[in-house]
């Protein structure tokens, strides 16, 4: 887990280090950790962004939108409830032009992104004319007429028919819905802007217009959860039937309001599920997806039919893709070299207006640090072929980590089938916390941020 440095394997198979909700960040992201970013690596990142692309190498494009109407209690991004509509504005057209800064760079290298995300905060906060206007001028620099995927992260409690329309017509292929759950208390309890009924409205009026992918996400374990709610909301997920539905298991950060309140009260552990409730709730909800014909993807995600629905954007970055990433706060990943943008709106804003590229820190990862990196992440899929690593990396997973993935076999959680390393249901729902096996000693830290 995040919050310990104990290696798993000073543990009984299968027992947790803690199995309360302790304050940390669980869910695992990247690697290395964050934290282990520095300013002192960013001229390298800008000597990334001078080289042509590698052979290959798909690029993505992430655009942060950092409004929202309300804070979630449980929210650890940045994001800004207080700003009004010429800030906004004035923060779109600056990633406008730091997106226009990047077209001309030799790492762009003619490539068009085979990927777009919007991302939050709440994109879906945006009015339709700043919708439409902020899609024709990105595309007028980096067209996405040949994109796989175009997704948009959606609050359904800002969606009208308009405006819905109008992120339709941008050519979004995969709507996300951030539902969380359908209990008007629990998302009062916890934060949410949206109740039931918005849901209800919002996934009608996407359904009409005919997304290709509508996605629902879930949070098992919020604040006063109980087996009877969370029962209800896996069936009224069931009832409106989405493409694919994603569930995370609530953790605690420390940038939250919820830690906030637990170190002034002096709490140890977090006011929400235990981790084995939690992997309970969520195997439960696994086998009602199944049985309604929905089919296991990753440790997060159900779908309904994995030949027409995807997840590009994980996918591929999970492989090593490019990421141009726009806007405060935001992650990226240009020609080997990982970076972020500053955190804070002002200097974001400050920077761009002289010309100059927004980023505050970077890391290069080693060879194999990235072969760690690749390997944990897809292992989050439940399955990864060992022939994918010899032929992108020349290397025996099987040899380079037998002593972790002898661990994970003996605690009954991983097996071998043909070339496949393949994670059971139970290693499945506690892969994060597995994946730390992985990693290197220098980077395991207290802290995983």
């Amino acid at each position: 887990m995040g919050n310990t440095t104990q290696s798993q394997s000073d543990l009984p198979a299968k027992q947790e280090p803690q199995q309360k909700t302790q304050a940390g960040n669980y869910f695992v992201s990247n690697y290395p950790p964050y934290s282990f970013w520095k300013p002192d690596h960013v001229p390298a990142y800008h000597e990334a962004l001078e080289r042509p692309p590698a052979a290959d190498t798909r690029m993505g494009l992430y655009f942060h939108i950092p409004f929202c109407r309300k804070r979630c209690h449980f929210c650890y991004f940045k994001v800004y409830t207080d700003k009004n509509a010429a800030a906004i504005n004035g923060y779109l057209d600056a990633a406008i032009q730091e997106l226009t800064l990047y077209a001309s760079k030799p790492f762009v290298g003619g490539r068009k992104p085979n990927f777009i995300y919007f991302g939050g905060g709440t994109p879906s906060y945006l009015s339709v004319q700043q919708l439409t206007e902020l899609t024709k001028r990105m595309k007028g620099l980096l067209p996405w007429d040949d994109a796989e995927e175009v997704a948009f992260e959606c609050e359904p409690g800002t969606l009208t028919d308009q405006k819905l329309k109008a992120i339709r017509d941008m050519g979004v292929t995969r709507l996300s819905l951030g539902v969380e759950h359908f209990d008007d208390h629990i998302l009062e309890t916890n934060g949410r802007a949206h109740r039931s009924r918005e849901i209800e409205r919002a996934y009608g009026y996407a359904r009409d217009l005919r997304f290709p992918q509508i996605n629902i996400d879930l949070i098992a374990g919020m604040l006063e959860e109980t087996q009877e709610k969370w029962d209800m909301a896996i069936e009224r997920t069931l009832e409106l039937a989405p493409d694919s539905v994603t569930i995370y298991q609530m953790e605690v950060p420390f940038n939250t309001t919820i830690y906030r309140q637990m170190k002034e009260q002096g709490q140890l552990s977090a006011p929400v599920a235990d981790w084995e409730t939690k992997r309970r709730w969520v195997r439960e909800a696994f086998e009602r997806f199944e049985q309604a014909g929905y089919v296991i993807t990753s440790a997060y995600t159900a779908v309904k039919n994995p030949e027409q629905t995807r997840f590009v954007y994980r996918d591929r970055l999970w492989e090593g893709a490019d990421l141009l990433s726009l806007g405060v706060a935001s992650f990226g990943h240009i020609g080997g070299t990982h970076y972020q943008n500053n955190a804070d709106f002002d200097p974001y804003l400050k920077s761009v207006s002289e010309g100059a590229l927004p980023v505050y820190r970077a890391y290069t990862p080693t060879p194999r640090e990235r072969l760690i990196r690749e390997f944990i992440l897809q292992l989050k899929l439940g399955q990864t072929r060992c022939g994918y690593f010899a032929d992108k990396f020349g290397v025996d997973v099987n040899e380079a980590f037998a002593e972790p993935l002898s661990r994970l076999k003996e605690w009954g959680f991983l097996s071998h089938q043909g070339d496949l390393l393949v994670l059971n249901r139970d290693g499945l729902l506690q892969v994060d916390r597995l994946l730390h096996e992985f990693f290197l000693p220098e980077h395991v830290t207290q802290r995983m941020v």
